[in-house]
């Protein structure tokens, strides 16, 4: 195993007997274990050794402290990421500093260009800075610019995705500056117009290297209280440079995943931070919020009473209308003289039934003297009366009717059929029927 440049040999493992050769330590990090374990000097060494090989690198970030008024020939900066809660010691020679220009300085968003190093006995990690720039004002907008397309294409500026504001929130939480004018506008307002309305207020930095994570968290954590309806961040203004954290893509993403109906009253009409895109609503200054996000109780209770006013007018029409529907109705005759319909309809009826009375006489009366008529012919015509005037129908015992005296002969019996029966006749003779001359 290599020793590390600058390292003492390894010391022998406590309960090692001193005369003994030293225990070997583990050449890499994947041997160690609980009984083989590396000193803290042997880790501090390797991580030093390994950050020495890295090759120089530029680094974005904003400058939180530049320390330039100290005895030596450096200048010792803090470097920190505008997205997480996270810095970096930076050391550059003054001169290197100082040629950078005035626009290098405590706030600016810079991009430096050093080489990291590792000090293994304080163990922190550092860097060496040659080169250091300031990002200018024009640069970060067009990043921002560039931002906002790739969130518009992702969809968190679309109206679609926007909740609507409850009418009558029971909760506000507020995340403004620590003593700011924006909380004083948006409670004062808001209780003027709505004075059972509370707030769960979050002060917190709305400028400065601390004030994305702050809002960030803010909005998080009020996004999980139950009885928050609604999320105002309000801050009064400010210049374009004061206003880059509220559109910073950490802010905005916490926004979008908020879940609770958010209000943006950053209180900037010319410029438009990406926050206010992605919120449900825009306000224009912290006292529009307070305008939107609770009604006028002086307002709403004057609305109440013209509704209740147009409709008991409307109920007073209504009722009048109806009331005139009714007397029309009453007044007609048939309600005024109900009898007279159904008396109309007992006279039609009584006709309608001597009208049938008369038509069913009549026809019985025809009807019987066409029978009386039909007896008279039936009896005119009737063989019964033929017998009853003296003649007979005479039958041979077959049942033949004889109508011809050559169809029998002397001593056949016959039967002959009269009015009052039948008799049995015998034949003695037979005799042609003479014809006349005419």
């Amino acid at each position: 195993m290599r020793q590390a440049r600058g390292m003492q040999p390894p010391e022998p493992r406590p309960g090692a007997s001193t005369g003994a050769a030293p225990t070997e330590l583990p050449a890499r990090a994947l041997d160690t274990t609980a009984e083989h374990p590396w000193p803290v000097r042997l880790l501090s060494a390797k991580i030093a050794d390994y950050v020495n090989k890295m090759a120089p690198v530029w680094v974005e970030g904003q400058l939180v402290q530049v320390n330039a008024h100290n005895a030596s020939a450096n200048a010792y900066l803090t470097l920190r990421d505008t997205d997480v809660d996270m810095s970096l010691n930076v050391t550059m020679l003054k001169r290197l500093l100082a040629g950078a220009g005035t626009a290098v300085e405590e706030g600016a968003h810079v991009v430096v260009r050093g080489k990291p190093s590792f000090w293994a006995k304080r163990g922190t990690l550092s860097l060496r800075a040659t080169d250091i720039r300031a990002i200018g004002l024009g640069e970060l907008l067009a990043r921002i610019e560039h931002l906002k397309r790739i969130l518009a294409a992702e969809g968190l500026f679309d109206a679609d995705r926007k909740r609507a504001l409850p009418f009558l929130p029971t909760r506000v939480g507020l995340i403004c500056g620590r003593d700011a004018k924006a909380k004083h506008d948006v409670i004062v307002n808001a209780s003027a117009r709505w004075p059972q309305v509370q707030f769960e207020v979050r002060e917190v930095a709305v400028q400065g290297t601390s004030s994305v994570g702050e809002v960030s968290r803010a909005i998080a954590e009020l996004d999980a209280h139950r009885e928050v309806d609604v999320i105002v961040v309000a801050r009064g203004g400010g210049s374009v440079e004061d206003l880059l954290p509220f559109s910073n893509e950490s802010m905005v993403r916490a926004a979008a995943a908020c879940r609770t109906p958010l209000v943006a009253a950053i209180g900037h009409e010319t410029d438009c931070p990406l926050l206010d895109l992605v919120a449900d609503y825009r306000a224009s200054t912290p006292t529009d919020a307070a305008k939107r996000i609770v009604p006028d109780m002086a307002a709403e209770l004057s609305r109440i009473d013209q509704a209740r006013h147009r409709m008991g007018a409307a109920l007073h029409r209504r009722l009048a209308v109806e009331s005139d529907r009714l007397a029309a109705l009453r007044s007609r005759p048939v309600l005024a003289q109900p009898h007279v319909l159904a008396d109309s309809r007992a006279e039609q009826m009584d006709r309608w039934r001597d009208q049938g009375r008369a038509a069913f006489t009549s026809r019985l009366e025809r009807a019987a003297g066409e029978v009386a008529n039909l007896r008279t012919a039936l009896r005119t015509l009737s063989p019964d009366a033929t017998l009853r005037r003296g003649y007979a129908v005479l039958r041979t015992p077959t049942g033949a009717v004889v109508r011809d005296p050559a169809t029998v002969s002397v001593g056949d019996d016959l039967r002959a059929l009269v009015a009052g029966g039948e008799l049995t006749v015998s034949v003695r003779g037979t005799e042609p029927t003479r014809k006349t001359s005419t």
